[in-house]
């Protein structure tokens, strides 16, 4: 299955087939007290630089989350968006828990974008699908419902079927639903990437559609967090993933060299290539 997004004139291409496409995840002002005083001050330079490293160290797609307390998002998210856009032609994820500054995102996209993110809860699927259609968007499906988050593998599969029939019904392909099976922090709970990895697996074999995560989430709070995160990337990218929200200066070289060894990279030119762009 092909998802495709656009930017400006670019498409990206996410195949359940592979190869792996990275979903740039820092523009978000979690942990960046730089990018929330810099966007306090109606300063985009910080966000621009975010974006171009990204860019340069492998990310295909760039999520644009812009939320923090006290922030007009409404606002603040199209604006960041224009300024993205007239700057690259890379597609982007728009990222918020406030339909209102979703709409007001699509509203001024050029290309195909994706939200993040829907959820099997009544209340998103009601407010976002209807985004999502009528302004041409993906979304990504959150394995997570009225009843939270749930430990078990095929409640969580459930809970995927839901939001993909659910956007059938809304008149959305099944290319356009991204599924996020939910990766946990292992440190909370050691079943925790186990409960992830068999979602994957779950979704990937029976359902068949493009698969991400927050990948780096399992790490929190425990040392050797960029060990711990290559690990688990290797293994999910077996299991099914095809387009992971992370870091790309830290995720690249472990997705590179994934592609290549499950046989994605003819003659091992994109690892190759990056390692060149890289000296």
């Amino acid at each position: 299955m092909q998802t495709i997004l656009r930017g400006r004139t670019s498409e990206v291409i996410i195949d359940t087939e592979g190869p792996v496409v990275i979903i740039g995840e820092s523009i978000n002002p979690t942990r960046r007290k730089k990018l929330i005083s810099t966007l306090q001050a109606g300063n985009f330079d910080y966000v621009l630089e975010l974006a171009e490293s990204q860019i340069r160290a492998g990310a295909d797609v760039l999520d644009v989350n812009v939320g923090f307390p006290g922030v007009n998002e409404v606002n603040l998210l199209p604006e960041t968006v224009r300024i993205l856009q007239d700057k690259f032609d890379v597609p982007l994820c728009l990222d918020s828990p406030n339909p209102k500054a979703i709409e007001a995102g699509l509203k001024v996209i050029t290309g195909k974008c994706l939200i993040n993110s829907v959820n099997g809860e009544e209340s998103s699927l009601k407010i976002l699908l209807p985004l999502a259609k009528e302004y041409g968007a993906a979304i990504i499906g959150m394995c997570m419902d009225d009843n939270g988050i749930t430990n078990d593998p095929e409640k969580r599969f459930s809970i995927a079927e839901k939001i993909i029939e659910r956007a059938y019904r809304t008149g959305i392909e099944a290319a356009d639903i991204i599924i996020d099976p939910l990766a946990m922090a292992v440190s909370g709970d050691p079943e925790a990437c186990r409960i992830t990895l068999e979602t994957i697996r779950l979704i990937h074999q029976k359902l068949g559609h493009n698969i991400t995560q927050g990948a780096s989430n399992i790490s929190f709070g425990l040392p050797e967090r960029e060990s711990l995160n290559a690990a688990y990337m290797a293994i999910s990218i077996f299991n099914g993933l095809t387009c992971p929200i992370a870091n790309p200066e830290k995720i690249t070289t472990i997705v590179r060299s994934a592609d290549l060894l499950l046989g994605r990279d003819e003659f091992a030119i994109r690892f190759v290539e990056y390692f060149q762009s890289r000296q």
